[in-house]
């Protein structure tokens, strides 16, 4: 992938699939595709609710954040108030859950946060929590078949672990040919000059952090 791609200013790389209402980097499509499939075959509707995502939408989600327009949680997935929470920690407060535009491992199209669609009734609102993904959770059986099924296809939880970046997120798998070579692809500066250009909330304690950010957050992930 190019420097426009990696950052998700560009969707070149990306096949939209409409059977499964997301896109994907053309690599991943047929390994997810047979994945899909070999979950039905065991009762589950392995269902993709965010795929490819690019920089201008990953800036919408950010700002909107910043500005206290979206929920803000703590660590523990405690509700905050934007108003209890200084401008400075705000840049932490997003980052345990939502990436920084331009290092969003979503850009890549490699990058899926999925559920079980089966497991679905009318009146559920799905929370993406943890939770949900524990033993006794709506989606514990799709991620009973995730640990033991995702290396066949090629994919892994980036977020299975708390390394103190990123928190869970069991619901996050990644396509591990092609999300580990972007990743060393995404360099520190491609990432400072991206961000310079763009039209974010909060941008100075960004690229005042970057160097930490980019170590605590892009780089600090579970192995595949």
């Amino acid at each position: 992938m190019n420097e426009l791609e990696i950052t998700g200013r560009s969707r070149s790389h990306i096949v939209d699939l409409e059977q499964c209402a997301c896109g994907l980097h053309y690599e991943a499509v047929a390994s997810y595709l047979a994945m899909r499939d070999a979950a039905r075959a065991e009762g589950i509707d392995l269902t993709a609710r965010s795929g490819f995502r690019d920089f201008d939408k990953q800036v919408g989600i950010w700002n909107r954040k910043w500005r206290g327009e979206l929920p803000l949680y703590d660590r523990q997935n405690q509700l905050l108030q934007r108003s209890s929470v200084a401008d400075a920690a705000m840049i932490d407060v997003i980052l345990a859950w939502s990436a920084v535009p331009g290092g969003s491992r979503h850009h890549w199209g490699t990058d899926i946060d999925v559920i079980d669609a089966k497991a679905l009734t009318p009146e559920y609102k799905v929370q993406f929590v943890p939770a949900e993904y524990s033993q006794g959770g709506i989606f514990a059986k799709l991620s009973l078949w995730m640990d033991e099924n995702l290396p066949r296809f090629g994919f892994f939880r980036p977020y299975r672990t708390d390394r103190g970046g990123v928190c869970p997120e069991p619901w996050h798998i990644s396509y591990t040919p092609v999300a580990s070579a972007a990743l060393e692809s995404l360099s520190l500066a491609v990432l400072r000059r991206t961000l310079g250009e763009s039209e974010i909330e909060g941008k100075a304690f960004l690229l005042d952090r970057l160097p930490e950010i980019y170590t605590r957050y892009l780089l600090n992930v579970d192995a595949p």
